[in-house]
């Protein structure tokens, strides 16, 4: 991983702080969700990493799927046009659910995912993001766990890519100007 930190500008997060962080998070959602079943949808790519971490922090006794959706393509702004690409395996109905994404950015993304999941009448619907970008928010939506907040600056690192590289970074990282094309 030493050969990559050198495509870095800059390091926003270890890996110590985000595993630190990540236990904060799973003791959170266990206590709030305490007597109660949950149906965790991880977001693929991009939250496979802290949906793994996460998911081991949580104890009690929860249920997975997965969504996949594109708003990015290998663009690094999204395009605010969401295509649905892998679509849950069960049903919602009834279901207290969490959506655990990667990044919360212009919130079109998760704005979009949210109406589609409540028309599917789930018990409760919450929000559980890694990276927070408050400042780039085109629309409101409601994140009821957050790891970080992070400046306006495109990252890489811990489940997040760029052109699908840099996934695998045990730290949140700014790609040097001159490796974004």
């Amino acid at each position: 991983m030493d050969r990559l930190r050198n495509d870095m500008a800059e390091v926003l997060f270890e890996e110590e702080q985000i595993q630190a962080r990540v236990r904060e998070l799973g003791a959170e959602i266990t206590r709030d969700y305490e007597g109660k079943d949950l149906l965790v949808v991880g977001i693929l790519k991009g939250a496979i990493v802290f949906l793994a971490d996460l998911l081991r922090s949580i104890d009690l006794k929860v249920k997975l799927d997965f969504m996949a959706v594109s708003s990015y393509g290998d663009a690094m702004e999204s395009s605010g046009v969401v295509r649905i690409l892998k679509d849950l395996e069960q049903s919602l109905e009834g279901k207290n659910v969490l959506i655990v994404e990667d990044i919360v950015d212009s919130g079109l993304t998760l704005n979009y995912l949210v109406q589609n999941l409540k028309s599917r009448r789930p018990a409760s619907l919450k929000v559980c993001t890694f990276l927070d970008k408050p400042e780039r928010r085109q629309v409101e939506v409601q994140v009821d766990y957050k790891g970080f907040s992070i400046p306006d600056k495109f990252v890489v690192g811990y489940g997040l890519d760029y052109a699908e590289r840099y996934r695998n970074l045990p730290y949140i990282g700014i790609l040097k100007p001159e490796l974004v094309k």
